[in-house]
């Protein structure tokens, strides 16, 4: 399925059904009256939040929504029939924006919440009710009002608890697919993750929290370089965010033309680059609270060689307050450590720190 996050579409509420002119035609009713009916209430449009959908993709091949004209009245004061709403699903998390002005109509975040985005017209009235004592034989109805009828965007952030930050190729996809039942793409190339995909990572028993990986990022993304903002709004949501830090590639570590000071602040750069991408997109989302991870374990201990070179980026995130942890999702190093930090994250308890530390014994089946 493809993976759509933002559409225009077109809604058009019914319009109401017209009032009639009639009037009594029974054998013994002399002087009759007027008879005739009100019009039906034209159906409305409803946006409705279901948490089985996960993609906008729909609207994308039907982005007109149209509901139900109501009837117009009858004879003998028989008013018409309403018209049908027209009720469309979206997924948990998609917010609703008139198209023209950008105004936030709605923000669906629970499942089975729901919008109207576009009311019915009313109904008009029949000549019935304008007769009175004085005008007995009203010859004129109303016509029914017409519905509301408006140009929508579609916006679709993924709700998660924790969202997974780092460049392209920095272990999100491998991580998500080891501690989580969810299969993303894996690969050593760029961008192999293109949509944000989501995985339930299970705690203990009657304890879990949602993972989202969203795509690599790279330099410029917050003026839309690469995927750029396409994806940065789906780490609005989320309650803390995972940044995946990789060491550097073998070929910069070999590289004798650098020096151990040049190579720890290539490491720096890069860590603060990405910091400064989700600060040029949004203060709020520069604010969430963050665990920073050193990925890739294996691959660092090949920095050893180097005379405090893990050790100096170990101190410079500490000089940045960033909590940090070393995993391998290869081996299955620290994946329990992880799990129980984000979950102290999640669940707003206090923030693992070398003095409280970790209990992941009660996860030791986990993994």
């Amino acid at each position: 399925m493809r993976f759509v996050d933002e559409v225009k579409i077109e809604v058009q509420a019914g319009d109401g059904g017209n009032g009639i002119v009639a009037w009594r035609r029974e054998k013994y009713v002399p002087k009759g009256g007027p008879a005739g009916g009100d019009g039906g209430n034209g159906g409305s449009v409803k946006l409705i939040a279901d948490e089985g959908l996960h993609s906008l993709l729909d609207f994308r091949y039907n982005p007109l929504l149209r509901a139900q004209k109501g009837a117009d009245g009858q004879g003998k004061g028989m008013h018409g029939r309403g018209g049908k709403d027209f009720i469309a699903r979206v997924p948990v998390g998609t917010q609703i924006y008139d198209f023209d002005t950008e105004v936030l109509i709605a923000d669906l975040t629970e499942d089975g919440e729901e919008a109207v985005v576009a009311l019915g017209g009313s109904g008009g009235h029949g000549n019935t009710r304008f007769a009175s004592s004085t005008r007995r034989a009203p010859d004129f109805a109303k016509p029914g009002l017409p519905g509301e009828s408006r140009t929508l965007k579609l916006s679709l952030k993924v709700l998660a608890d924790v969202g997974l930050l780092g460049y392209p190729n920095a272990g999100k996809s491998t991580l998500l697919s080891v501690i989580s039942a969810a299969r993303p793409k894996v690969a050593d190339y760029p961008f192999t993750t293109l949509t944000p995909q989501l995985g339930v990572v299970q705690v203990e028993v009657g304890k879990s929290f949602v993972m989202a990986d969203i795509p690599g990022l790279i330099d410029g993304a917050s003026e839309g370089a690469g995927l750029g903002i396409q994806f940065l709004k789906h780490l609005e949501r989320v309650r803390v965010i995972c940044h995946l830090v990789e060491p550097l590639p073998e070929w910069m570590i070999n590289d004798e033309n650098l020096s151990d000071e040049e190579k720890l602040n290539k490491l720096k750069e890069k860590y603060l680059a990405l910091r400064a991408e989700l600060k040029n997109y949004s203060e709020d989302l520069a604010n969430v609270p963050e665990l920073t991870v050193m990925t890739k374990k294996d691959l660092w201990d090949a920095h050893d060689g180097h005379d405090g070179l893990v050790e100096g980026f170990k101190a410079f995130l500490k000089s940045q307050d960033a909590r940090v942890l070393e995993i391998s999702s290869a081996q299955k190093e620290g994946l329990k450590e992880l799990v129980f930090g984000l979950w102290d994250f999640v669940k707003k308890e206090k923030a693992p720190t070398e003095e409280t530390g970790f209990d992941p014994s009660a996860g030791d089946k986990l993994f």
